[in-house]
């Protein structure tokens, strides 16, 4: 069995037991996180696509921690301008491994 879910913009392919990496909210670690916005449920009875969502599906994921993204570096450069710029950035992100899947 597994779920499209859609979260923040992105949508993810989701089966029960899974981690996912997700955008950085405001959750403790051993809670739950619930997604509704289910685009798809596929299981034994079939495939169930929603126009836009499957209506009374849900998606339970469990706090796993909090965790970094790889480090983006940014330089700038204007040449002959003796003018430099570097930054870095790195995205936070939540891992949640998912628990249950309803149709």
């Amino acid at each position: 069995m597994y779920a499209i879910i859609e979260d923040s913009g992105t949508q993810y392919r989701v089966e029960q037991g899974e981690t996912l990496r997700i955008d950085l909210r405001d959750a403790a670690l051993g809670t739950s996180v619930t997604f509704d916005r289910v685009l798809l449920v596929a299981d034994e009875k079939g495939v169930r696509v929603g126009k836009p969502l499957v209506q009374g599906a849900k998606v339970t994921a469990e706090v796993i921690g909090e965790e970094q993204g790889p480090k983006l570096e940014i330089f700038k450069l204007r040449r002959r301008k003796s003018s430099r710029r570097h930054t870095g950035h790195r995205q936070a992100y939540l891992r949640v491994r998912v628990t249950t899947i309803e149709a």
